[in-house]
């Protein structure tokens, strides 16, 4: 790990980011399961809606800081420290997953427990329920250590290195055995194409502190719209038939095919938009979709001297408004019906957003801070 290091200051324009990217989260967590929400709002597995776009910017977000924390650790302290450092800090963030998703399956009496045995509890119970944002970002935080502090072309190698190795994966056997269980944000060798907006957030931090302001912008939408142009040349890869994982088709045929945001007219794919699968594709698009909003916040707030109260708060407590959410959205949703009118969703929203807003403010206010 041979950089030049910077302590790195404080970019309002990412606490702006990422709090925006919570309040996005509590928008589509809670409306995404409304018959009467608009399609948009919701996860659909075959193609990038705007609820696709909140996870990626959650890693884009991680990758900035990562970055930026680890060489100011890492100058302080010295790499040995800085890298155990974030191991435990993601194998806590792992830790809270198993306490919040909670493993697959399950024993009802002692007798099912013994036959299920350590074979079969090892075999079962981490397929699907525990791969989920806190365990994929500390998994990946973990993959993409050896990297985190070297040069930008390394970075940009070992992002592409694992995003061939997940396409071959996916054509070998593994696009089938996550749609098909189904899985959950990519499954469990979701980090391999997480890396993408994890690293891109980690290369966005170099622009922001090697570049003048108005260098930072270009740049920074330059990679933004190659990233999404190239997401969408890969989902544009197809073989005839539903799967080119198994197709007998020797090669993919280019075509065009539908944007994202719109709803496509063709089975899924293992180029397919995919959140579930955790395709290539959707990470290289929503990571660069992922810059083109950070550039709009650069402009407000780093530029422009804007800011809200609301993402502020969100933004520097982003952990614990993630856990609060759940608990808020339990004690909420039970009382809201699927098929309820939207007018009653939408109060229903504004009560689960309320309560869940003032709690995060309360521990900003009592300088409470939750932060692995």
């Amino acid at each position: 790990m041979t950089q030049a290091i910077s302590t790195g200051p404080r970019f309002v324009s990412l606490d702006q980011f990422r709090g925006y990217t919570v309040a996005g989260m509590l928008l589509v967590n809670f409306l995404g399961g409304y018959h009467a929400i608009p399609a948009i709002l919701k996860h659909h597995n075959t193609y990038c809606s705007y609820a696709d776009t909140i996870m990626p910017q959650f890693f884009f977000a991680v990758g900035f800081a990562y970055r930026l924390t680890f060489l100011r650790r890492m100058h302080q302290q010295g790499a040995w420290t800085a890298a155990g450092h974030v191991v435990k800090r993601s194998l806590g963030l792992i830790l809270i997953g198993v306490v919040i998703y909670h493993l697959d399956g399950g024993a009802k009496s002692w007798a099912e427990l013994q036959s299920l045995g350590i074979g079969g509890f090892l075999a079962s119970a981490f397929q699907r329920n525990l791969f989920q944002a806190l365990v994929h970002i500390g998994v990946t935080s973990i993959w993409v250590l050896p990297v985190i502090a070297t040069r930008p072309m390394a970075r940009a190698g070992f992002l592409a290195a694992s995003a061939v190795l997940h396409l071959r994966l996916s054509r070998w056997f593994y696009f089938d055995w996550v749609w098909n269980r189904p899985g959950i944000d990519g499954g469990p060798l979701g980090f391999l194409s997480w890396t993408i907006p994890l690293l891109v957030g980690s290369l966005a931090y170099d622009v922001m502190v090697g570049q003048n302001e108005a260098r930072r912008v270009n740049r920074l939408l330059v990679w933004s719209l190659g990233l999404m142009l190239l997401g969408y040349a890969l989902t544009c890869m197809s073989a005839l038939g539903s799967n080119p994982a198994t197709s007998a088709v020797s090669g993919p045929i280019v075509t065009l095919v539908e944007p994202p945001f719109v709803t496509p007219a063709r089975p899924e794919s293992m180029w397919s938009m995919s959140q579930r699968a955790g395709s290539v594709s959707y990470q290289t698009f929503a990571a660069g979709f992922s810059l083109a909003v950070y550039v709009l916040f650069v402009l407000a707030c780093d530029l422009g001297r804007w800011h809200a109260g609301l993402f502020r708060t969100f933004g520097q407590n982003a952990l614990a408004a993630y856990i609060l959410h759940e608990l808020v959205a339990g004690a909420v949703k039970p009382f809201v019906p699927r098929d309820a009118p939207v007018w009653f969703v939408l109060a229903g929203f504004l009560l689960f957003f309320g309560i869940s807003y003032l709690l995060v403010r309360y521990l900003e206010k009592s300088a409470i801070y939750i932060r692995m």
